[in-house]
């Protein structure tokens, strides 16, 4: 399995999973077999300690988070920098998934034209 760190999206879903499914969580009093707050909430890393209720009743809800966490990322994928998802790799592509890069490139296309465009007002002359 590979390790690395939960993106803030993951942690997002994995917050949101907690808080509306788990029997054992209350908004107030945090894991009530615990008596603490849910340690789930302050997981980093994909191969860290799980809780059993997390793991057995809350995680099969969402099968991507259950692919992260118990099935690892296959051997020919790699997790997008971005969005944390798995990309299937190929010779070029080795940074980010290719929708990422779609919406990476319209936003830089964006900005720069945006700049071509102030700095051209500059210099027109009333």
């Amino acid at each position: 399995m590979q390790i690395r760190e939960l993106t803030g999206r993951e942690r997002q879903r994995i917050s949101r999973l907690v808080r509306a499914e788990c029997a054992n969580f209350d908004a107030e009093y945090g894991c009530l077999p615990l008596d603490s707050p849910c340690f789930i909430f302050g997981k980093a890393f994909s191969n860290g300690a799980l809780c059993k209720v997390f793991c057995d009743a809350v995680m099969p809800l969402d099968p991507e988070l259950e692919r992260i966490f118990i099935g690892g990322i296959a051997p020919d994928t790699k997790p997008c920098v971005v969005c944390g998802k798995a990309f299937p790799l190929n010779g070029r592509q080795s940074y980010s998934s290719e929708s990422c890069v779609r919406t990476n490139r319209c936003k830089a296309v964006a900005h720069n034209m945006k700049t071509y465009r102030n700095r051209k007002r500059r210099y027109v002359i009333n």
